[in-house]
């Protein structure tokens, strides 16, 4: 019984996982929280496109919903330049940094 070692009363058991099999539970587990990007319709699209022409045309401050790197973040601040060619944004926080969103990133804009 060299694998086991006990522990305030609770038996712990040591190296009886081969790495390959650690691995796998890790990529498994990381698998499972893994969050996946929603698909926008054109109504969706056409909802965000009208918000950010309002926000930009009255100064306003937007709440931006994306989606990166297999997560989703929030974004406050103000549309400061629209670039069309690379599809992103640029969008200016409360304290004046400047952050590109990427249009396919983009889940949802509300106004704030």
């Amino acid at each position: 019984m060299a694998n086991l070692i006990r522990d305030r009363g609770s038996i712990k058991w040591t190296a009886m996982m081969l790495p390959e099999h650690v691995k796998q539970l890790r990529e498994f587990d990381r698998d499972q929280s893994k969050k996946v990007k929603p698909e926008l319709d054109e109504q969706q699209l056409q909802l965000i496109e009208e918000t950010i022409c309002e926000a930009m045309s009255e100064n306003l401050y937007l709440c931006f919903t994306y989606f990166k790197d297999d997560d989703f973040y929030l974004l406050i601040g103000k549309v400061h330049f629209v670039d069309t060619y690379k599809g992103e944004f640029r969008i200016v926080d409360y304290h004046n940094e400047i952050h590109k969103l990427k249009q396919e990133d983009l889940i949802d804009v509300k106004i704030n």
